[in-house]
């Protein structure tokens, strides 16, 4: 347990929609009659839902639903008394999962993700200060997304730009590096937060049979996501770009880190673009979340981890409202620093995205 932190920052939090028709006041006729007649289809090997049935109602937390009803994350009066003012959240970084990134009609998916950054400006960050979002890009599109950047850059209201892990290629591949581009000009982050609709599944071999494979799994993407990025020099071409991994763990990362310069040293001669050591890239344009936490059960080893990778890299989350959420006040149950505490709880995310 901790003594209750103020002004906690939240680096990951999903609004939801009540409905697609929330969108509708930011979509064209052709686009709100497109989705009522053929829905947004993303790229899986399943027409609708998601892969895997998840362990709640949309991956949300029981005690979550609104009161006035709808879905979970889809109050923002609820979720300001519930979370905000309950764990004392000075400011939180919105992450929509809505339906939008990854949907195979490129120029439908680009018309979802400008209405919901309208959606999140408007009815979220206006109407709550301690809310930012993060600009929802097609990704699958790059040119459009790099348009989308651009068009919000310099908004006050946006901090980051939002991508998702399974992307259809390693995201390092030069067909994403408009994205890098727009995002460095704009100078604004980039998340990569877990899941996405790629078509392919988790694993080299086939689709795994549980739900349980599927969240392990969400470490091993965001892993070799970050070698593509290392080693195709995205960050070598874009030396201030800063890359924040969410909802993916980091306590793999030491051991990633000590592989990748192993490997690096010996056939360093194929990717001579690379000025620097892949750990040096790392420490220098990457942080993480903290949710999902990976506890062992002597709690001081992950203090270990913390160290190792610096406690200025690692920034709290909370995952609100799935139910895998974690308490602030819960969170670092191993002696820390009171300037370390700060600086994970605050102070790194205020330095990163600028607040």
């Amino acid at each position: 347990m901790i003594e209750k932190l103020t002004g906690i920052a939240d680096c990951d939090i999903h609004p939801a929609v009540r409905s697609m028709a929330d969108l509708e006041p930011w979509l064209s006729t052709r686009w709100i009659e497109h989705f009522k007649t053929y829905g947004a289809l993303r790229n899986t090997h399943y027409v609708t839902g998601a892969p895997y049935h998840k362990s709640q109602p949309n991956a949300s937390r029981r005690d979550a639903y609104p009161p006035e009803g709808g879905p979970q994350g889809s109050s923002l009066e609820f979720m300001r008394t519930q979370h905000l003012d309950g764990n004392g959240i000075g400011f939180g970084v919105l992450n929509p999962l809505v339906a939008s990134q990854g949907v195979r009609n490129l120029e439908h998916s680009a018309a979802l993700c400008r209405a919901i950054n309208h959606w999140q400006a408007e009815m979220w960050v206006a109407k709550e200060p301690r809310l930012k979002a993060s600009i929802v890009v097609p990704y699958e599109d790059p040119e459009a997304s790099a348009e989308e950047i651009s068009h919000w850059a310099g908004n006050r209201a946006f901090v980051q730009v939002l991508l998702l892990s399974r992307t259809s290629f390693p995201p390092g591949n030069k067909r994403y590096w408009p994205i890098y581009g727009a995002a460095a000009e704009a100078g604004l982050p980039v998340g990569i937060h877990a899941f996405g609709n790629s078509g392919w599944p988790a694993t080299s071999s086939g689709w795994p049979s549980f739900y349980m494979e599927e969240m392990v799994g969400h470490a091993q993407t965001s892993q070799s996501g970050l070698v593509s990025l290392v080693v195709e020099g995205v960050f070598e071409r874009w030396p201030s770009l800063k890359v924040v991994l969410v909802e993916s763990g980091f306590t793999w990362a030491p051991s990633l880190m000590w592989r990748l310069d192993r490997n690096w040293k010996i056939l360093r001669s194929e990717v001579p673009q690379l000025t620097l050591s892949p750990s040096e890239y790392i420490r220098r344009n990457v942080w993480w979340t903290s949710q999902p936490l990976d506890e062992p059960e002597n709690k001081r080893l992950l203090a270990d981890i913390f160290a190792w990778l610096g406690w200025d890299r690692i920034m709290f989350s909370s995952d609100y409202p799935h139910w895998d959420f974690d308490d602030p006040t819960r969170v670092i149950a191993f002696p820390a620093s009171d300037e370390d505490r700060r600086k994970f709880f605050i102070g790194n995310a205020h330095g990163v995205y600028g607040v």
